[in-house]
């Protein structure tokens, strides 16, 4: 068999293609987006793929699909599946016909979400199969076993990573596709897919009892092992799992370990056999003390985020080597553990090569970014901004100051609504992106024409969704597979709901952009402001111009960095400069100056960069 090199979430996309699957649905958010980018681009000649609208329909669309026999699978982030919570505990009593599986991503650390939640916890609640690969090896593996426990039981399965398990590469071993060769066709079953309240009572007392068999199938599965230390010796035994294993492993090699890949239903019979057979229990797991507190639950004298009256595994923030040895070091100092514990591990030296001190770079919108001169002009006005999820997130930044709040995906509209019916003392103003609102925006607004609201807000249509790496959404004209498609018009959809007053301007047109805002800012109605400019990340052109500094002229005044652009510089005599290399020649600069310090050239004059 070929081997290759790859990431957890090409990993999972080959599974994906081994195992048979036949549709494949999800919704971008970092770190599960490359899993469905990757089966479309590799695989979608015969995996059906879709971006959908939000997670909640991407689940229901996969549901769908296994209804028929076929096996699907849909991706996401973890706060991804708070959206499709609804159909997931729904789905958990009616159960699946063809193998269902929806892939999570946690985010330990927040690198790129707004909360650091547990999936684990959500599966426990649906009482559904949540798998947990450590490494890209098994991310392949565990989504055809994860089709096979689905089908086998009649349940969706969760299939949990995390950041480092999504983007980390190992090497995987190709395996041969499976050609299953059955017929996709829906059979009438009422009493299976339709929980009415007569049906769904039945469905209740069957789920019980498939988590009960579910928990008997996990304490024998292949998919959780036990690691004896070789020398016999048995004072130590650790439970861990997914990539902490790793870190576990490098840490406390002297440990018999208990590596869980099927974590819930917990493996019962499993945990107590482990535990009879060593003298000291540790668990170590990220985030949640989810398995620690079953295995207390069990009778099992267990360490984990505390260790006496002492924090020890960190319940908050991705676990790593260096965090582990700290964890090692507080067992051997702690009198009830010192002797379990005794024998120092060696710390590997890491000669890394001398590096220079690095300024800070805190993350700022792009060169060019149409969001910037809808912020700029919106900081003139006394409102409150309630944000969203996106790029434009960081207007929160000096120097724009720009948003007062953020919830979650669709909270832009919703929260201004529920500022503006409190009869705030200032105007308020919603904000969210353009894929933002095709996600969940479009009901929020529903909920302003309805209830005669007047808050104003303001749709951020760079024509992508461009936070996640410019994946097309239904306002972009475009399928995941490149297919030309209907695009989606917010204006229009706009004033199919109701609402009466709806503009779009060019956010790089500050003049344009200051008189509507005013306008609706003003006005005692409701008002749609659709800012609309392409991301010059994902519509790259080449410049006609170069914006460059007349030095006679410019005062050092800095207005020009109020805008916060990073090609905009300025040294420590307060000479500012153009960077060429970074300049987007969105003008806005120009706009901004009162003195006239900011010209244009020809960029056929020198070298200038790419829009």
């Amino acid at each position: 068999m070929a081997k290759k090199l790859l990431s957890g979430n090409e990993a999972i996309a080959l599974g994906a293609y081994e195992s048979d699957c036949s549709v494949a649905t999800g919704y971008p958010g970092t770190p599960s987006t490359e899993i469905l980018e990757n089966i479309s681009k590799r695989y979608g000649d015969k995996i059906y793929c879709e971006w959908s609208p939000n997670e909640k329909v991407a689940f229901e669309a996969a549901v769908g699909a296994s209804t028929t026999g076929a096996r699907a699978l849909t991706t996401m982030k973890l706060v991804g599946l708070n959206v499709a919570a609804d159909p997931l505990m729904t789905l958990s009593y009616t159960g699946v016909a063809g193998g269902f599986i929806a892939v999570v991503a946690d985010d330990p650390g927040m690198n790129s979400s707004q909360d650091e939640q547990d999936t684990r916890l959500f599966a426990h609640f649906a009482k559904v199969p949540v798998l947990e690969p450590a490494d890209s090896q098994e991310a392949k593996e565990f989504v055809k076993v994860g089709f096979e426990i689905s089908e086998q039981f009649g349940t969706p399965v969760i299939l949990r990573t995390t950041t480092t398990v999504s983007h980390s590469r190992g090497v995987v071993e190709e395996g041969t596709a499976l050609e299953l060769n059955r017929p996709h066709s829906f059979k009438k079953d009422p009493q299976r897919f339709v929980p009415i309240p007569a049906f769904a009572r039945g469905m209740r007392v069957r789920l019980e009892d498939r988590v009960e068999r579910l928990s008997k199938a996990a304490s024998v599965s292949s998919l959780n092992r036990v690691e004896w230390n070789e020398n016999g010796d048995r004072k130590v035994g650790i439970v861990t799992s997914s990539a902490t294993y790793q870190y576990v492993k490098e840490v406390f090699p002297e440990a018999n370990v208990l590596k869980l890949g099927w974590c819930y239903p917990f493996p019962d019979d499993l945990l107590l056999e482990f535990a009879k057979t060593v003298r000291t229990v540790v668990v170590i797991e990220e985030l949640e003390d989810f398995v620690e507190q079953h295995m207390k639950a069990l009778g099992i004298a267990t360490i984990g985020k505390r260790l006496g009256n002492e924090n020890l595994v960190p319940k908050y923030g991705p676990l790593d080597v260096d965090v582990l040895l700290e964890v090692r070091k507080k067992l051997s100092a702690n009198p009830a553990t010192s002797k379990a514990f005794s024998a120092p591990v060696a710390e590997t030296k890491r000669e890394l090569p001398a590096l220079p001190t690095l300024p800070n770079r805190p993350p700022v919108l792009c060169p060019g970014c149409p969001h910037r001169g809808l912020f700029y002009a919106l900081g003139k006005f006394d409102v409150v901004v309630a944000g969203d999820i996106g790029c434009y997130s960081l207007g929160v930044a000096p120097p724009l100051n720009c948003m007062d709040t953020i919830l979650c995906m669709g909270g832009g509209i919703t929260v201004a609504h529920g500022i503006d019916v409190a009869k705030n003392d200032r105007p308020v103003v919603g904000v969210m992106g353009d894929s933002t609102f095709f996600h969940s925006g479009m009901t929020g607004l529903m909920d302003i024409v309805y209830n005669k609201g007047k808050a104003t807000i303001v749709v951020l249509d760079n024509r992508i969704t461009a936070m996640t790496g410019h994946q097309d959404n239904p306002g972009t004209g475009k399928t995941i597979m490149g297919e030309e498609t209907f695009a989606a018009s917010i204006s229009d959809i706009a004033k199919a709901m109701g609402m009466k007053n709806v503009v779009t301007v060019n956010p790089r047109k500050l003049d344009e952009t200051s008189a509507a805002l005013k306008t609706a800012i003003e006005s005692d109605e409701a008002w749609l402001i659709v800012a609309k400019e392409p991301c010059p990340l994902a519509y790259r052109k080449k410049a006609d111009h170069e914006v460059f500094v007349d030095q006679e002229k410019c005062k050092k005044c800095g207005a020009c960095l109020k805008l916060g652009c990073p090609a905009i510089e300025r040294d420590e005599n307060k000479v500012v400069t153009i960077n060429e290399s970074l300049c987007a020649s969105c003008d806005l600069c120009k706009q901004v100056c009162k003195f006239g310090a900011l010209s244009s050239r020809d960029a056929n004059s020198s070298q200038g960069g790419l829009v």
